[in-house]
């Protein structure tokens, strides 16, 4: 890649950065300003948290896969709360865009755009869950009706598609032996120039794909059950959760 292309990459991350980190940002704040909706909003994550781990249980079971599985259930799709990840991000974003590579800076445009439609479309549930009274109670039949009531089947795939996009985006870092020196001699600074969070997410990301060669066969099962799902919950289909 020159430097020509590599600049309108970043520039194109940048963008994609901003108007996403924008978009989350407005919605954390309309969940967490009424602890009511911020307590209704982890009731779901944390029931779609259990759903994950039922439903990939044999990749967190696996030597090879489980530490990628965990990142992705906790860093990626999971009950954490990421604002302060991506104030971080927010915050210091030229400053991002002069010292990560184009590849670093694709893989956090792609996880805060993955944690922007989350936020979307978690909103939604909540709104559908809490008006059939469920929200409290998540199980089975009250998350696939209200997951059906809510519908948006483009942006489920859409968020399909981001996760699978994320994780080939962590692969090909993995595959820069520089950047692991990189970010352990990150460490210390990043802390101290308040960027834990961040760094902790290109850390633990970086180490769960380099721990397991290619990310091939682990993001093909995922997008394969999460498809499948996806299908059988519009379908109506009894017991959709069953694998």
């Amino acid at each position: 890649m020159d430097d020509s292309t590599a600049a309108i990459e970043k520039r194109q991350c940048a963008e994609a950065l901003r108007r996403h980190l924008k978009a989350a940002k407005h919605l954390r704040q309309q969940a967490n300003f009424d602890p009511a909706a911020a307590r209704a909003r982890l009731y779901l994550r944390e029931w779609q948290a259990g759903r994950l781990a039922r439903t990939h249980a044999e990749l967190l079971a696996s030597a090879r896969f489980g530490p990628a599985a965990r990142f992705f259930i906790s860093d990626l799709y999971g009950p954490k709360d990421f604002s302060s990840r991506d104030e971080e991000v927010e915050r210091i974003l030229p400053l991002l865009i002069k010292m990560l590579p184009a590849s670093a800076l694709r893989t956090v445009a792609l996880a805060v755009e993955l944690d922007a439609l989350t936020e979307e479309l978690d909103s939604a549930m909540v709104a559908e869950l809490c008006r059939a009274g469920r929200i409290e109670q998540i199980d089975e039949v009250g998350y696939a009706t209200a997951y059906r009531g809510v519908a948006c089947r483009a942006e489920r795939q859409r968020q399909i598609v981001l996760i699978r996009e994320t994780g080939e985006a962590l692969d090909r870092l993995a595959t820069k032996p520089l950047l692991s020196s990189l970010l352990k001699m990150m460490r210390r600074p990043a802390q101290l120039a308040g960027l834990g969070d961040l760094h902790q997410f290109l850390e633990r990301g970086f180490d769960a794909f380099r721990g397991m060669g290619s990310a091939s066969d682990f993001l093909a099962s995922i997008e394969a059950k999460e498809q499948k799902l996806l299908r059988r919950l519009f379908d109506g289909v009894a017991d959709p959760f069953v694998t």
